[in-house]
């Protein structure tokens, strides 16, 4: 039952119906199925071909949905060395290209050198308070490509943290306890 529980399954693109183990790791929640077709349903405009970055990757639920749906490269970061190794194996048990995980905490590896995403996964652990100071280091310049989108992933009760000028929440939601939303960098008023 426990394998059960720690399993997640990619719901569309190339490696459509592949199941994918991750480890027992505190604050460690896949986004639901039924948000992630919400969200890659929001983003089928724009993910073929893009540079993801998913900031707090946890079980790659989001990393591993964008490379089955054709983004061309998707960077990892996840600070638990059991999940970071379990994500590594998961890339290559999928022989999916295009995928880099790198065993580092968020916040000091987004201080480190920029290099410009079209998509961010803003899915932080919710006992931690990291979405804010994750999205500070965001709006610094280098991070995100024009008309990036960035998904945001919180508790209902939180809410989002006040978002930069230069960002509008474009898409807002909530599934039970989770409130999700997708923001793009200005330059683009339409949804995607």
């Amino acid at each position: 039952m426990a394998r059960l529980r720690n399993q997640l399954r990619l719901i569309g693109g190339r490696y459509r119906g592949r199941r994918l183990t991750f480890p027992d790791q505190p604050g460690l929640r896949p986004t639901a199925d039924r948000v992630r077709e919400t969200l890659f349903n929001w983003l089928v405009p724009v993910i073929a071909g893009a540079r993801c970055l998913d900031v707090f990757a946890g079980s790659g639920a989001l990393g591993f949905e964008a490379v089955s749906r054709g983004a061309a490269r998707v960077v990892m970061i996840e600070r638990a060395p059991p999940a970071a190794h379990r994500l590594q194996a998961n890339a290559e048990l999928l022989g999916a290209t295009g995928i880099q995980v790198h065993q580092a905490d968020a916040l000091e590896w987004l201080a480190g050198s920029a290099s410009p995403f079209d998509l961010v996964f803003l899915d932080p652990p919710f006992a931690d308070g990291l979405l804010a100071p994750a999205i500070e280091r965001l709006s610094a310049p280098g991070w995100l490509a024009p008309e990036a989108r960035i998904y945001l992933e919180t508790p209902v009760q939180s809410g989002f943290p006040p978002l930069p000028d230069d960002w509008e929440l474009i898409r807002d939601k909530t599934a039970g306890q989770v409130r999700y939303g997708l923001a793009v960098v200005s330059g683009s008023s339409t949804a995607p």
